[in-house]
Formats: C-alpha cells, sequence, structure tokens
C-alpha cells in the first residue's frame, strides 16, 4: 500500500467525495451513480472500488487493472476515493453507498478497526466485500483479501538491506505510517523480524510518521544525532521514503546511509536512479486489483471464492532497474 500526501479540507462531507475522476487522468477517481440500490437487477453488473487515497500511482495501477478485468467480464467498475489515507474521510465515502449499494464493494480500509461499521452496513444492504490491499481485523465481513503478503516485503527489505550493508555493523531505522495500518504494520514487523537473522545488524526501532514526509524527514534527522553508527533506514512506504530523502539528503548523508523503500511509483523510481534509494520493494498492484475482482464477480455468481490471496513481491536496485520496469507503478492508464 501506498499513500499519498494531499491537504484535508475541514468539514469534509460525503458528497465532496462524489467528484468524477477517471483513472486515464492519471488520479484514482471519485465517481457515482444514481441507479437503484445493490438488490435490484440495475446494479447486478457494479462494482465499485474504494481505495486508500486519490492520485496515488499505487492506487491507479490497482483500478487499472480493476477496471480491465471488470469490463473483461461484462462488469462495470465505478472509484471513489478518499482524497487522504483518512478513515473518517472513507467513512464518508461508503456511508454514502448505503441508500444504493452496488453489487460488490472493493474496498482498501484505511483502519482495520474503524472502517468495520460502515462496511459492514453495505454487506447488510447485500453487497458482497472484497478487501484488496488493506483488511479489517475481522474476518467475518469479507469473502476475499486481496494483497501483497507484506511481512514477507518486510522480510526481503531486511534481506536486501543486509545484502547493500554487507559485514559492516550497525543499527537501521524503521519508519511505519499511522498506527492501525494494516499493511505498513506487518512490513515493519517482518523486517524487524528478518533483521534479528543478521547479527551485524540491530533495530534502532520503529517510529510512526503519520504518513506526512516533513515528519519523516525529521525523524531521520533526530536519529542521525542520536544513532551515530546508522547504517540504514526502511521505509514502508511512499511518503516515509520521500521524507527520508529528503532528511538524508539535508544531512549530506545520501549514499551514506542505505534507504530502502516499498512501492515503485515515479517518484520513488527516479530517487532509485538518482541513488537517493538503494532498493525498492515492489509490489503489484494491478495484480491486486485483478485478483479483486476476480473474487468479487465469483461471489456474485455463486462460485467458490478465495479467503486470502497474494500479490508478488521484487526487490529492485539501480543495477537491475531497467529489467524490472515492468513493476513500475502507474500515473494513467
Amino acid at each position: 500500500m501506498k499513500f499519498s500526501k494531499t491537504v484535508l479540507a475541514a468539514g469534509t462531507l460525503a458528497s465532496a467525495a462524489m467528484l468524477v475522476a477517471a483513472c486515464g487522468s492519471g488520479q484514482v477517481g471519485q465517481s457515482g451513480s444514481g441507479d437503484k440500490p445493490g438488490g435490484n437487477s440495475a446494479n447486478s453488473k457494479k462494482l465499485a472500488l474504494v481505495p486508500g487515497v486519490q492520485a496515488e500511482p499505487f492506487y491507479i495501477s490497482m483500478q487499472c487493472g480493476a477496471e480491465a478485468e471488470a469490463k473483461k467480464l461484462g462488469y462495470e467498475l465505478t472509484t471513489q476515493a478518499p482524497q487522504k489515507f483518512d478513515a473518517a474521510m472513507q467513512t464518508s465515502i461508503v456511508n454514502a453507498m448505503g441508500s444504493n449499494p452496488p453489487a460488490a464493494l472493493l474496498i482498501a480500509p484505511t483502519d482495520d478497526q474503524a472502517m468495520l461499521a460502515p462496511i459492514e452496513q453495505v454487506k447488510n444492504r447485500g453487497a458482497k466485500i472484497v478487501e484488496v490491499d488493506t483488511s479489517l481485523k475481522d474476518k467475518s465481513v469479507a469473502v476475499s483479501s486481496v494483497s501483497s503478503d507484506n511481512a514477507e516485503g518486510g522480510k526481503l527489505a531486511a534481506q536486501t538491506m543486509a545484502k547493500l550493508v554487507g559485514d559492516k555493523p550497525g543499527s537501521v531505522l524503521i519508519l511505519d505510517t499511522i498506527a492501525g495500518t494494516s499493511t505498513t504494520a506487518a512490513r515493519a514487523k517482518g523486517f524487524e523480524d528478518e533483521l534479528k537473522n543478521h547479527p551485524n545488524l540491530k533495530s534502532a526501532g520503529i517510529q510512526f510518521t503519520q504518513n506526512e514526509p516533513e515528519q519523516a524527514a525529521s525523524k531521520v534527522t533526530a536519529a542521525l544525532v542520536s544513532t551515530p553508527d546508522l547504517v540504514g533506514i526502511f521505509a514502508t512506504n511512499l511518503n516515509t521514503g520521500e521524507g527520508a530523502a529528503t532528511g538524508l539528503r539535508n544531512a549530506g548523508k545520501i549514499g551514506k546511509v542505505n534507504l530502502v523503500g516499498f512501492d515503485a511509483s515515479p517518484s520513488e523510481v527516479d530517487g532509485l536512479k538518482k541513488g537517493e534509494y538503494q532498493a525498492l520493494i515492489a509490489q503489484d498492484p494491478a495484480q491486486i486489483g485483478t485478483k479483486g475482482v476476480d473474487q468479487a464477480v465469483a461471489a456474485l455468481e455463486g462460485k467458490p471464492t478465495e479467503r486470502n490471496l497474494t500479490a508478488q513481491l521484487h526487490s529492485i536496485t539501480k543495477d537491475d532497474l531497467d529489467a524490472n520496469s515492468q513493476y513500475f507503478y502507474k500515473q494513467s492508464c
């Protein structure tokens, strides 16, 4: 999962979340329909996707995969996304579906507990629920959850970090986003667990950035002072990675402290080319979207579904960047 920094307008209402933006515009869009409730035949072929945030290459790539698969299977998919990775903003979008639910809702819950009640309301009106990227703690709501194996992604990041550092001893800082975000929490834990298998490396702890690049930069600046043996930073998503790179740049430590980021957005790939990152752990969001639609359609058509599905992960360094270009995230479909 990736999140993008945007400005949160005070008093955001559900109606503000109904702006239309197509995938081809380069933004995860927000669109609605005035059709009859999901239980009626008018909505029997309508799917809704609610990602974590709009205008985000990860979620744009997911939307592109989902739209293509829905079209192939004879379904219509619309997308509504909050302006920020925020449970209250996402709740307003989901609540707006209450009187007119789609046949199936594909959603990346922005909080594994706070999103339970609004998602359940849509389910109780007859919609099938498929979780994409993130998931609820309550496993009884969705028919399927499709995501990367985020714990495995954290493990892969730690293994990559160990290769980059070599035998040099030192500490590694882990930058997480917001407490209660299932994906990044799993990445951080997977990284810290794997780090124990590399005796020359020790964890400098997990710090939360509230998904704000400025906070990530500040955490890095402080860590460079408090942890003189800092040899690496693992950033669990785009914003933490961008903030970490800023902190290292301001301190003149680019390339001297290894930065491993998660995801492969255009800005991260550019950072890898410039040497700001030493490695990226890329997901396959288009595959998540494709599989999510497949599971939703299977549930609607009375076919078997799989409760948990995973998409592949890939470790990319500057040396093999060109060979892995198919895993770079999109800004438009």
